[in-house]
């Protein structure tokens, strides 16, 4: 039997999957990740932890199958972006990885904008000023930590850096080259003139590799530690949220992932690029197509951090529910749509895109003492969807078209959270039933590498729909008047100045 090793590195675990070319997943585990945040704003990891996983995962995805190493045939990586990690001479990380939620560069972010052409910038780079920038994460260590600086010689991403300690190769993936802001859109390349603006030579950053290309083979040091077979083919690496969209079978233009994660995700299917500042611009895995996608800072974060501060402290032990999340669901689904004149803006965290506000905050308004927990919980959940139709009419006015609307991610499992969104929407929402996510594209394009397939329409054997979730007519007009007012209020809050608003988000 022959079989391809998929691995993505996420920001809260590492996740392995071994499939075939019929369709089948053959093992599937994973080992949790610690996220660091060290100081207000900062998310760090250890890369070290990544690798030990790894070499945890390899053996045990092998035994779950039954399988000898030599029925890997080639494996691929997948992982969060733009992470950056600074390496010495030999290899070896100067500090843990500054993560792509981190935001402690917002100085460097408020001086780039000072010392170039904004419009420029994103013509030439395909993406906007902000804080998802290599380039601005590079500004930030270099001044604020010299001697690790000083003593750089390579910057790569999280999923390059293991591919480096399974092969020995040094790559820097394309798409964390576009979104870090140090690739020409137009050129294809690493632009020099890009990478000094983040205080980076040419020589410190590795050849750009495709998520598709054959980069190298297992080493023997990595056999050793891994259980792998050396000589195993390793392909590029490739970004989770663009690998988990082609995975959903987000291939056709026009079609759409809403992504119900810990984060709430939005990505496009596009043959052509149109970048705009208000959203992310990457490389589908697909050659000669992009990935247009939006980054909201939370979604079943917030959810979760609701529960638990809000929910779980008043129930006694004894009688906590097992599935609050559904609980809340069936009470919220008593409640009339716009729950009651409450509405949430879900900036928990400020917000990435579309609006690009780190010193933002959660808005809620109409909050009465008629309103109980189910009112909050349904408001929730149509914060989100109005977020989702922000970026859909973002994507419009750019000119993208936005017709075929799939859910995926744990919070898909909402029917509630779903038939909301379609109602907002105004469209229908299609749920995809489970599969492994990125790291199922990630041993796809690791088939497709080594040349072990060349059908890159071959992932549709894994997906599975589930129900399909049709706008309520009767609902529009409520959730149009909503939406709008959702858009107000932030407006209106974003139009003062700073201390104005701090002043009313404390409030």
């Amino acid at each position: 039997m022959r079989v391809f090793l998929g691995i993505d590195i996420g920001t809260t675990s590492t996740i392995g999957v071994l499939i075939d070319a019929a369709g089948q997943t053959h093992a599937l585990a994973s080992r949790p990740v610690e996220l660091s945040c060290p100081h207000p704003g900062w998310a760090e990891e250890d890369p070290e932890q990544w690798w030990s996983n790894v070499c945890a995962l390899v053996p045990e995805l092998l035994g779950q199958a039954g399988l000898a190493a030599g029925a890997v045939h080639s494996v691929g990586l997948t992982g969060m972006l733009p992470a950056v990690l600074l390496l010495d001479r030999e290899g070896k990380p100067l500090r843990p990885s500054v993560q792509q939620s981190d935001s402690r560069c917002e100085e460097e972010v408020d001086t780039l904008r000072t010392e170039i052409d904004e419009a420029a910038f994103l013509a030439r780079t395909g993406n906007g000023i902000n804080q998802q920038l290599v380039t601005a994460k590079t500004r930030w260590l270099a001044r604020h930590e010299p001697e690790a600086w000083a003593a750089t010689t390579t910057v790569i991403g999280s999923y390059d850096y293991l591919l480096y300690r399974l092969s020995g190769e040094l790559r820097a993936d394309r798409n964390w080259a576009l979104e870090g802001g140090l690739l020409s859109l137009q050129t294809g390349q690493l632009d020099p003139e890009l990478l000094a603006l983040g205080h980076l030579r040419l020589d410190q950053v590795p050849r750009l590799s495709a998520s598709h290309e054959l980069i190298g083979t297992i080493s023997a040091e990595a056999s050793r530690a891994t259980g792998l077979s050396a000589g195993t083919p390793l392909c590029g690496g490739c970004a989770d949220h663009i690998a988990s969209a082609y995975a959903a079978g987000i291939t056709r233009p026009g079609q759409v992932l809403l992504k119900f994660g810990g984060a709430n995700d939005i990505l496009l299917s596009a043959r052509e690029a149109r970048p705009d500042a208000r959203v992310f611009l990457d490389y589908h895995l697909l050659p000669g197509h992009y990935m247009p996608n939006g980054c909201m800072a939370t979604g079943g974060s917030a959810l979760n951090w609701w529960i638990r501060e809000h929910l779980e402290p008043w129930c006694p032990p004894d009688n906590r529910p097992e599935h609050p999340h559904a609980l809340l669901d069936a009470e919220a689904a008593e409640t009339e749509p716009g729950a009651d004149g409450l509405l949430v803006i879900p900036y928990f965290l400020g917000e990435k895109t579309p609006v690009h506000d780190p010193r933002t905050g959660a808005i809620v308004t109409g909050w009465s003492l008629h309103h109980r927990k189910e009112h909050f919980w349904r408001a929730l959940l149509e914060g989100y969807a109005c977020a989702f139709r922000h970026h859909v009419e973002v994507f419009r006015a750019i000119g993208y078209p936005c017709e075929d609307f799939v859910a995926s991610d744990g919070g898909s499992r909402s029917d509630l959270w779903l038939q909301i969104t379609a109602d907002i929407l105004g469209a229908p929402v299609r749920r995809l039933g489970g599969h492994p996510g990125s790291c199922l594209a990630a041993a796809w394009m690791s088939a497709l590498a080594s040349g072990a397939t060349d059908d890159w329409e071959g992932l549709g054997s894994f997906l599975r729909h589930g129900a399909t979730f049709s706008p309520r007519s009767h609902f529009r007009e409520r959730y149009d008047a909503l939406y709008l007012d959702y858009r107000g209020q932030y407006e209106a809050l974003a139009s003062r100045p700073a201390t104005a608003r701090l002043d009313a988000l404390s409030a």
